[in-house]
C-alpha cells in the first residue's frame, strides 16, 4: 500500500463521487471497482462514506473534499494503527442513542454525537448514518468545532463522556 498517496488517491475517488452522483448515480454500491473498493477497504474506510459525501457536496455544497479529507485521515490513523488494519465486526444501532434533541449542559445534540463519534472512530456507523451529516456540522458550527478534531477528541478520551462535555463547554465558552 502507498501510504504517501493516501490523499491524492482519496482525492480522485472523491472527486469521481461527487461527479457520479451529480450525474444522477445512485447506490454507493455502483460507485467504485473492485481495485477502488480495496483501497477503500484497505484504509478503513468504505464506499458508502465516500457516497454520502457525495451526496451533501452535490446537495448542500459541504462538508467538501477538505473536511472529508481530514476525518478519514483521523478514521484511517485509528484502523491502521490501533485496529491494525483489521475492520471491527460491530455496527452501532442508532435506535439505541440519544435522540436529536437531547441536551447536556444546555448543548444540544452533544449526548447524541457521542456515541456517533465513537462508532465512526471505529468503523462501526450503519450505512444510514454519517459522520458529519447536516445535524453534526449544525452542532460543529455552534460549538467552533472542527469535525476531524472532536474525532480525534473521541479517540483520546475514548469513552470518557465527561471529559469530551468538558471540552466541548470550553470550546463553546471561547
Amino acid at each position: 500500500m502507498d501510504h504517501y498517496a493516501f490523499a491524492s488517491n482519496f482525492r480522485r475517488l472523491y472527486d469521481q463521487a461527487v461527479a457520479r452522483y451529480a450525474r444522477g448515480d445512485r447506490g454507493a454500491d455502483t460507485f467504485f471497482n473492485a481495485e477502488e473498493l480495496a483501497f477503500l477497504a484497505a484504509n478503513g474506510l468504505t464506499a458508502q462514506h465516500l457516497y454520502d459525501y457525495a451526496e451533501d457536496h452535490n446537495n448542500y455544497g459541504e462538508p467538501g473534499y477538505d473536511i472529508a479529507l481530514t476525518i478519514e485521515s483521523v478514521r484511517r490513523d485509528y484502523f491502521l494503527n490501533v485496529q491494525h488494519g483489521r475492520p471491527g465486526t460491530v455496527v452501532a444501532d442508532p435506535d439505541t442513542w440519544p435522540s436529536k434533541t437531547e441536551a447536556v449542559q444546555g448543548i444540544t445534540w452533544l449526548p447524541r454525537i457521542l456515541p456517533k463519534v465513537r462508532a465512526k472512530l471505529r468503523g462501526e456507523l450503519p450505512a444510514s448514518m454519517m459522520y458529519c451529516c447536516g445535524g453534526d456540522r449544525g452542532f460543529f458550527k455552534e460549538n467552533n468545532i472542527f469535525p476531524a478534531e472532536f474525532l480525534n477528541l473521541a479517540w483520546r478520551m475514548g469513552d470518557d463522556d465527561a471529559a469530551i462535555i468538558k471540552w466541548v463547554v470550553q470550546r463553546r465558552g471561547r
